[in-house]
């Protein structure tokens, strides 16, 4: 699966970039610097491209909130604690929250839809938007291009002594999984206090 992604990019390049970058994966640009760095791409033009299908991603969802609730609220019933901590977040962070709602696992399809529900008025969330993408396309390009030397060389180690490296690898995401959920679930408990010591005090 990897390797036809990759010849993927190599064939049709950015067109490939930009779908891919609908869909807010990181492995795409990371694939795109890579490639950037034995010069198959231009890595102006691969942020470029990347930025604006970030920017196409977050828009769709961020329409599908504001014009489809119902929607919403059939499609993502059993995800309402995600709806209600971006909520949260969006209240106690406001426009920031656009910014780093990308770095956010499990949350980044959520964040846009959610915001589209709210009355956060369409044109700035395009203009925040539009710059979140294009500095989430270069935080991970420009990297990787610059150190795709040393990168291969580390896939490399990996491809052959993978039976070290993928219980890494697991234990390193789950317990990023494991982390960002303690964060979320210290979010919303102390949310939820805050909450009900208002009401208590009314």
């Amino acid at each position: 699966m990897e390797q036809y992604l990759i010849d993927l990019l190599r064939e049709y390049g950015y067109i490939v970039l930009y779908f891919w970058s609908i869909l807010e994966g990181e492995t795409g640009l990371f694939m795109a610097g890579l490639l950037a760095h034995d010069g198959s791409m231009n890595v102006p033009f691969a942020i470029l491209v990347a930025g604006l299908g970030a920017f196409t991603g977050d828009q769709f969802y961020f329409y599908i909130g504001r014009f489809n609730r119902r929607y919403v609220q059939k499609k993502f019933k059993s995800q309402k604690t995600k709806f209600a901590l971006a909520h949260l977040l969006l209240k106690k962070y406001g426009w920031p929250l656009i910014f780093i709602q990308r770095y956010m696992f499990g949350l980044r399809t959520i964040i846009p839809i959610s915001i589209g529900l709210t009355r956060y008025p369409a044109k700035y969330f395009a203009i925040i938007n539009l710059a979140s993408g294009f500095i989430w396309a270069s935080m991970t390009i420009l990297p990787t291009w610059y150190f795709g030397k040393e990168i291969l060389g580390i896939i490399k180690i990996i491809k052959s002594h993978w039976y070290f490296a993928l219980p890494l690898i697991v234990g390193f995401f789950y317990g990023l999984y494991k982390f960002i959920m303690h964060i979320e679930n210290n979010i919303l408990d102390r949310e939820k206090r805050v909450a009900r010591r208002k009401k208590e005090a009314n």
